[in-house]
């Protein structure tokens, strides 16, 4: 009997954690959907280019650059775009005027 009692085998582990956990779960996880939805907020800008999309967008544009040159990719830009646009470049935002 005393072995029995002393075996950690003999307990539900469901009733070691306590019954306000799932509670707490809840807004916790709401809480963190909503810091996820401000950090992804974005404000829309009148200057066209590419999105900013949780910093992606700077690093396709910067990696842009890097791939097909400058000239290449401010004509590429230029095309998809428009005569003034927005990328990043080092992360950086800079604007290409060209016509």
């Amino acid at each position: 009997m005393v072995l029995e009692t002393l075996n950690p085998m003999h307990y539900n582990i469901t009733s070691l954690v306590p019954d306000t956990m799932p509670v707490a779960t809840v807004p916790i996880l709401i809480l963190m959907c909503f810091l996820f939805l401000m950090w992804n907020h974005e404000e829309t800008s009148s200057i066209p280019g590419p999105g900013y999309c949780m910093g992606i967008g700077p690093l396709i544009s910067h990696g842009r650059f890097l791939w097909m040159g400058v000239g290449n990719a401010c004509n590429y830009y230029n095309k998809t775009y428009g005569e003034f646009v927005r990328v990043w470049i080092s992360g950086e935002e800079t604007f290409i005027i060209s016509k």
